[in-house]
């Protein structure tokens, strides 16, 4: 058994990038959400950067990036070319071999002077260095087109929440072991409730979890500890003889704050960040060192 389970008298682990990657299902809805509004889709590479606070943030992050696509300056409004303009790759040659760099950047200036957000709609978030997207900051995207695209994902992904996710190797070696050893197990996760069960049942983990919270099962998610302080007054452990297994800052912060110790797994989504820059209890490459 792992060092970090020394004392310990409960485990409460995250869901998605922690057991399972469910990130191709939730792109395949958030991108036929955006398209449901006429807008471009954003694909998984992107949506494997927003998760982890609840699918409402989700379909907001969503909105930014796809509202900034088709604000730019010569494309419709899913992003594409409009029809008779000429595009320039990103190498600076036209289609006909000749080099145009030089226009190419003069023009790409004054499309960035010129680019202004529609009413209602916040400004796109600016990106870091490392070509991510600032997740905060800005104006709320309008509330009546957000709740649009929430409710077109909530639908296309409870149609079809398990056709592509995967279980981590050694997530179920974990949950097995920790199961055999008597120690009680809960799901703390920002999903929303009504989807935890079908992914649960659809990998036969249901039965190794004597308690699970969604994120709108009490009135805080993570990054607050409620969840995690709910969860230990559940099974009257002291949050200090409990453990939070998570691959993001929002788990880590929310162990903190809790008073739990904490685990991070590193292959799993936390905004394009190591979760090591968390500064969790310890690490596992794999849930199955565990145990």
């Amino acid at each position: 058994m792992h060092p970090i389970l020394n004392d310990i008298r409960l485990v409460a682990f995250d869901l998605d990038g922690t057991l399972i990657d469910s990130v191709p299902d939730l792109a395949v809805a958030a991108d036929a959400a955006l398209v449901d509004l006429g807008l471009a889709p954003q694909g998984e590479a992107r949506v494997r950067d927003w998760v982890g606070n609840g699918s409402l943030t989700l379909m907001e992050r969503a909105l930014r990036f796809a509202t900034q696509a088709s604000e730019l300056p010569q494309t419709d409004r899913r992003g594409g070319p409009m029809p008779g303009v000429r595009r320039i790759p990103p190498n600076g040659l036209a289609m006909d071999g000749r080099h145009r760099s030089c226009k190419r950047s003069r023009m790409r200036e004054r499309s960035r002077a010129s680019v202004a957000p529609r009413e209602g709609v916040t400004a796109p978030p600016r990106r870091s260095v490392a070509g991510k997207a600032s997740l905060e900051a800005g104006e709320e995207i309008d509330k009546v087109l957000l709740e649009q695209a929430h409710t077109a994902f909530l639908a296309h992904y409870g149609r079809a929440p398990c056709a592509r996710t995967r279980l981590y190797p050694g997530a179920r070696e974990a949950l097995e072991g920790l199961s055999a050893r008597g120690l009680p197990l809960a799901l703390v996760t920002n999903k929303p409730s009504a989807f935890i069960a079908p992914l649960l049942e659809a990998f036969d983990l249901a039965r190794h979890f004597a308690l699970c919270l969604g994120g709108d099962s009490l009135a805080a998610k993570k990054p607050d500890p409620a969840p995690l302080l709910h969860v230990a007054a559940h099974f009257d452990v002291a949050p200090s003889a409990c453990l939070m297994v998570g691959d993001s800052r929002h788990d880590i912060e929310a162990g903190r704050a809790a008073g739990f110790r904490t685990l991070a797994v590193p292959y799993g989504y936390n905004h394009g960040e190591p979760v090591a820059l968390s500064r969790p209890d310890g690490t596992v490459e794999s849930l199955a060192e565990l145990v």
